[in-house]
């Protein structure tokens, strides 16, 4: 089961790529973030056509996160516990079923704009309520796969310049102790396990020819429990659809779990 994460920046404004990717990088799972667009609004027939079964938290204009599965999908939950006057689409999590079932979340956490800042405040205490699912999940014993643009490089070899971002938003201390927490609950970060050399980048900044210097960040991540880590044989980031035109700037991840 081929399970990838992308932040696709707008799903109308990328439609014909992500059709093209799907296509050619046949993925059983795909957690989308950034769809910007209400659930009506949601090109399903479009992917449908592929085989997708889909499940969507959309949102006007902003955030807006989906699940796609070639397999059935079952128990949909959208929003993420612990703030009920919460109403960002940030978070989707479902179970796809089959012989040996996974539980996967497709979470968009907030950029925080600037450390310190208000939008940063509330980034926090999205990371904070992340950790408390991720614990409740964790301890259910479930094979899960947690995905998404978690707007955390989780350590300088992760950042094409660590002085420049050193203390900067994705890159700041309290940040990164908070994705920390959630890898030592006993989380595995998949791409890690099968690529140990730093500077490979899933996010490259529009401005300042950052993708053609590579300058990038990699804050997409898939991270595993146990149960799905033990059926883990192989990850990657799939660069191509970064270089194509009219591009997110997000570029997808992916690993590969025995079914």
């Amino acid at each position: 089961m081929k399970i990838a994460t992308w932040n696709v920046n707008s799903i109308k404004a990328r439609l014909p790529n992500i059709l093209e990717w799907l296509e050619s990088a046949a993925p059983d799972v795909v957690l989308l973030q950034e769809t910007k667009t209400v659930d009506e609004g949601f090109p399903a027939m479009e992917i449908e056509d592929l085989g997708y079964n889909i499940a969507i938290h959309g949102q006007k204009t902003y955030n807006g996160v989906a699940i796609l599965s070639k397999f059935p999908i079952e128990d949909v939950q959208r929003g993420l516990p612990g703030n009920d006057a919460d109403d960002q689409a940030r978070y989707i999590e479902a179970v796809i079923s089959g012989e040996n079932p996974v539980r996967v979340a497709s979470i968009y956490v907030p950029m925080g704009t600037e450390v310190g800042s208000e939008k940063f405040a509330y980034k926090l205490n999205f990371l904070d309520r992340l950790i408390t699912r991720f614990e409740n999940i964790f301890a259910s014993g479930e094979a899960a796969v947690m995905g998404g643009d978690y707007n955390i490089a989780p350590d300088d070899s992760d950042v094409y310049d660590p002085e420049k971002l050193h203390e900067k938003v994705l890159c700041s201390t309290q940040e990164r102790k908070r994705l920390r927490t959630m890898m030592n609950i006993g989380y595995t970060d998949a791409f890690r396990t099968f690529n140990a050399s730093g500077h490979q980048y899933s996010w490259w900044d529009y401005r300042a020819g950052a993708w053609n210097k590579d300058n990038g960040l990699r804050i997409d991540h898939l991270l595993l429990t146990p149960a799905a880590a033990d059926r883990l044989s192989a990850a990657d980031i799939d660069r191509e659809p970064r270089g194509k035109e009219k591009a997110s700037d997000h570029t997808p991840v992916w690993c590969m779990i025995d079914a």
